[in-house]
């Protein structure tokens, strides 16, 4: 028997010490206190190590821990509960600390029901609470996580009427509730007509796959605001139970409107709202390839004068004054129609149509809308007008660059007819002025590709000097058109500038001719100036290219000039003035050309320090016979002269014109450009070899 009540010692002692659990029993009659030995190896103590105290265990007791641990003990023995239990920390001998469950209750009583003896257990928690504590961390950084990014989370009960929304929850949908508890059904009632049942759907997918579905969807709050929200949904099996659907929710409202902001600010103009160019081109080739859409009016507007205007009234006002200009002959035009601001005071505009008669009734209404639009506060007494080009289109197979080339030829007709007015293309017509401008843009795209642009080159001369002591050349470039038409800078240009071609066509000019005779530029052999459109003012890449180009061709900054015009500069301003100050440090000279051709010339070139200024050419050709001219180039002279610059006149065809600036006073060392253009690499043999005047 003895030996069976030691076995059974023996297991008990045994099971305690692999449970980690300790057990005490206190005697309140002596106040002595009973610690099994597993409770003390819990904490780190052999078995006769620590006394046997009532207060032994308190005064291992963590200091944030006694308050509670003693009054569960009393409220049991004051018979307020019918069992002891509470979590403390007790210290270990190492110094740390071991969380206990101490569970516990009287089990003996004298004969008035007076307790006399409490015995307990202690059970070994602190893995459990490091457990806790990690969990309350990773939901600490959720909840931090969730802060930050706005995201809701909600589950639904499958087998119960009810869904439970966080506080993010609630106050995404606008739910006013201080608990999470919602009834099931709320939910739908948010979700958008048009979006409730693929909605719905959506939720149930992860029912069938178990996977995580992703959801995007409108909601409309009690106060009649739409939210898009996003969510996630996901099911989780519950065993037995039916399971549940968790989810996260996040307002995507300021995203999605973001998201179209950008998208409408890619496709369209900032100033006018309208298409930009690549835009709307990509609806008319859509709308030209659908048969149903046909016949349709392709319409090319250029507002006339308008730079005088905005010379007049400056940058600000014209801006105002082409937004109301555009709202009004917009309200002319049917709902079916579409348009585009192409670049600058250049529109382009396309509706369905029955006839050329109708057609011409909407370019008429075009025309009065610009005449009677009010172009703004300080301008009312101002109006401007349009010329504007129509092109029939008929078939599918026509392409957008030949639709828009057609009724910009019809344009330019207009314009050539005396502005204010519409033309309607014709073939004939495109005949009379020369090459349909698609055709135009196509071979100067092939010679772009193929290099076959020729290089020309204009010598600038000193006044009075051979011109071996400038050996300055403007560098021009020809274009022969596959039938073997020559084609001038000034009309190719054009058409590529139209097309946005220009900059390709600039950095061709430039590439060649530094490849070719870079050399000579350093040597001093040879001053190489280059025309830059506004296109090519405008790249933010043009100064890599050409310092890249200087050095892998051997060129000099110093031996390269450029030439701007107040058109280009007017283009995008600031461009124009970044591009002035970055080639002067890199001491490239900077001439303003077409001096005096616009209302602004004395305002730029006080903004642009310049080299030189290139007079424009109406006004050196007739001044013979032009009393007013003739003022004109003397006081221009006499202003560059006052400022450092030198002046170059153009278009001296005669030698009458050189004779008479020679009578004007005009200084010796000023330039001039002989209206002459040659092949370029004659002009830099001549120069090389130092022959020439």
């Amino acid at each position: 028997m003895t030996s069976d009540r030691s076995r059974k010692a023996e297991a008990l002692e045994l099971a305690l010490e692999r449970a980690r659990l300790g057990v005490w029993d206190w005697d309140l009659r002596s106040g002595k206190c009973y610690y099994s030995p597993t409770w003390s190896h819990m904490l780190g103590y052999d078995a006769n190590e620590l006394s046997d105290t009532f207060d032994r265990w308190l005064k291992l007791t963590h200091p944030d821990d006694k308050a509670q641990a003693l009054e569960s003990g009393e409220r049991h023995i004051a018979g307020l509960t019918d069992t002891i239990e509470t979590e403390l920390r007790l210290q270990h001998k190492s110094g740390g600390w071991v969380w206990v469950l101490d569970r516990g209750g009287i089990v003996e009583r004298d004969a008035e029901g007076r307790p006399l003896r409490v015995i307990g257990v202690q059970t070994d928690i602190t893995r459990q609470k490091q457990a806790e504590a990690q969990l309350e961390q990773a939901n600490a950084r959720l909840r931090l996580a969730l802060a930050a990014t706005g995201i809701g989370i909600w589950h639904h009960e499958l087998h119960s009427p009810k869904s439970y929304w966080d506080a993010r929850t609630r106050e995404i949908y606008g739910v006013d509730s201080k608990t999470d508890e919602v009834s099931a059904d709320l939910w739908h009632t948010f979700l958008h007509p048009e979006d409730r049942e693929a909605t719905e759907r959506a939720h149930l997918e992860p029912l069938e796959n178990h996977g995580v579905a992703a959801v995007e969807y409108r909601i409309i709050r009690r106060d009649g605001e739409i939210r898009h929200i996003e969510s996630l949904v996901r099911y989780l099996s519950d065993g037995p139970s039916a399971g549940q659907i968790l989810g996260t929710v996040r307002d995507i409202t300021e995203e999605r409107q973001r998201q179209q902001e950008l998208a409408f600010a890619a496709q369209h103009d900032v100033l006018t709202g309208l298409f930009n160019r690549a835009a709307f081109e990509k609806l008319l080739s859509a709308t030209i390839s659908d048969p149903l859409q046909l016949p349709l009016a392709v319409l090319y507007i250029d507002i006339d004068y308008f730079k005088a205007l905005n010379d007049f009234a400056g940058h600000a006002a014209g801006d105002i004054a082409l937004k109301n200009v555009t709202a009004s002959f917009m309200g002319c035009l049917p709902p079916s129609a579409f348009a585009a601001r192409l670049g600058g005071d250049e529109f382009a505009m396309v509706f369905p149509t029955s006839d050329a008669v109708q057609a011409r009734m909407f370019a008429e209404a075009i025309l009065a809308a610009i005449r009677n639009a009010d172009l703004g506060q300080g301008l009312l007494s101002r109006k401007l007008a349009a010329s504007v080009g129509i092109a029939l289109i008929t078939d599918c197979s026509t392409s957008v660059a030949d639709a828009l080339a057609n009724a910009d030829d019809a344009c330019y007709a207009a314009k050539a007819a005396g502005r204010n007015r519409f033309a309607v293309f014709s073939v004939d017509g495109a005949g009379a002025r020369g090459l349909n401008s698609s055709r135009v843009a196509t071979d100067t795209l092939e010679a772009l590709d193929k290099g076959t642009l020729q290089l020309f080159g204009q010598q600038i001369h000193l006044l009075g000097k051979p011109w071996k002591e400038s050996r300055r050349i403007e560098v021009l470039a020809r274009l022969t058109t596959r039938n073997g038409t020559s084609i001038p800078p000034g009309d190719f240009v054009k058409v590529a500038e139209r097309f946005g071609l220009a900059s390709r066509v600039d950095r061709w000019i430039i590439l060649r001719a530094l490849s070719l005779y870079g050399a000579a530029t350093r040597s001093g052999e040879a001053m190489l100036c280059f025309n830059l459109s506004a296109q090519t003012l405008s790249d933010p890449q043009l100064w890599s290219f050409v310092d890249s180009l200087i050095e892998e061709t051997g060129s000099s900054h110093a031996g390269i000039g450029f030439e701007i015009t107040e058109t280009a500069a007017v283009t995008n301003y600031e461009a124009a003035a970044q591009f002035v100050q970055k080639a002067r440090e890199r001491q490239c000279r900077v001439s303003l050309d077409d001096f005096g051709a616009g209302m602004s010339s004395f305002e730029y070139l006080r903004r642009f320090p310049v080299d030189a200024i290139k007079i424009d050419g109406s006004f050196v050709e007739n001044i013979i016979h032009s009393r007013f001219d003739r003022e004109i180039v003397v006081a221009v002279a006499g202003i560059a002269r006052s400022l450092g610059c030198s002046v170059v006149a153009e278009r001296i065809e005669q030698e009458d014109v050189l004779d008479m600036l020679y009578e004007m006073g005009i200084d010796y060392g000023q330039g001039f450009l002989l209206h002459r253009p040659e092949p370029l690499e004659a002009l830099i043999a001549r120069a090389a070899s130092n022959v020439g005047s």
